[in-house]
């Protein structure tokens, strides 16, 4: 039995596709319009046409038998089928890269570009680390990071916009995997001059107490963990874009915050504020290193994730 599209077989036997029969540089145009989402983008990246990578779309949705790719707005937009194939394919497409002769990795001369996503306020503790880091390991090695996240981050992740995130949380997903980087103690931070918060404190009187926090909002928010229930939710007064305004609120008011203890030392002094013990068994919170299985493979990717998870020079 065979099935003919654009002047290309793929014979069947039993019922399934052989390999040999199959154009694998269809894998290639696959992978570029998952990352583009946009037939014509796509094109300009592998250097084709656009009706040549149309055509290539059209014999992948035979190969898969799906439609793989359904319009959206002016792009695309990848079928449930797509998205589950998108991470074997890169990784497959990425093993045979890795083993073509002069691909491999090479820090000294590489010239790649790599885009890392740091949740506030590691952004403050670990950007410059980082960047001075990779600098003395790859001088011509190129770091942008972004300390905003959109919910969107999963997207930029899955198709490489982003390719680490650093973050207080975890991402749920099984295609992302995590490593544990460090464990940051936290503290409740409020004015030297506060009225009624002196020594340790209750839980109910933590409660009793107006709260300043980052966004709940905003994906990878370093609050949202701590007021997940409602009585913690009730005692919110406050919601800020940043941890620094948070604390410079909470230096002028009667509110209080939760910080990581690093954080809220830098500015005791010149924000005169005072740190108080969290009435909790657990006070601590783990930094996370974040990515996408379908990097694995990519020897970059596995250099700048060895770069990044080194806690002990980040710390």
């Amino acid at each position: 039995m065979s099935e003919y599209n654009s002047g290309t077989v793929l014979r069947k036997e039993n019922g399934d596709i052989h390999l040999r029969s199959v154009d694998l540089n269809l894998l290639t145009v696959f992978d570029a319009v998952m990352q583009m989402q946009n037939i014509t983008k796509a094109a300009n990246s592998l250097g084709m046409s656009q009706p040549a990578v149309s055509n290539a779309v059209s014999r992948l949705k035979i190969m898969f038998n799906d439609e793989l790719f359904v319009r959206f707005g002016r792009g695309i937009q990848p079928t449930m089928r797509a998205r589950q194939l998108f991470g074997p394919v890169r990784q497959a497409l990425q093993l045979v890269q890795n083993e073509l002769p002069g691909a491999g990795f090479d820090a000294l001369s590489s010239e790649r570009l790599f885009v890392l996503s740091i949740c506030s306020p590691l952004d403050i503790r670990l950007t410059a680390k980082i960047i001075n880091n990779v600098k003395s390991m790859a001088p011509n090695v190129q770091i942008q990071t972004h300390s905003y996240m959109s919910n969107n981050i999963e997207h930029q992740l899955r198709y490489q916009e982003t390719e680490f995130v650093i973050g207080y949380s975890r991402l749920e997903h099984p295609e992302f995997q995590d490593i544990a980087l460090f464990d940051d103690e936290l503290t409740l931070v409020a004015a030297q001059s506060h009225p009624r918060l002196v020594g340790t404190i209750s839980q109910k009187q933590m409660l009793a107490e107006h709260h300043a926090v980052i966004s709940l909002e905003r994906f990878c928010s370093f609050s949202k963990p701590y007021y997940l229930d409602e009585a913690m939710q009730r005692s919110v007064t406050q919601q800020c874009t940043d941890l620094f305004s948070a604390l410079n609120i909470v230096a002028m008011t009667e509110m209080v915050a939760i910080a990581p203890r690093w954080f809220a030392q830098q500015h005791v002094q010149a924000l005169q504020l005072k740190l108080i013990p969290l009435p909790w068994e657990r006070k601590t919170a783990t930094c996370y290193l974040s990515w996408h299985e379908s990097a694995e493979r990519d020897e970059g990717h596995q250099w700048m994730k060895s770069v990044l998870s080194q806690a002990g020079i980040l710390r």
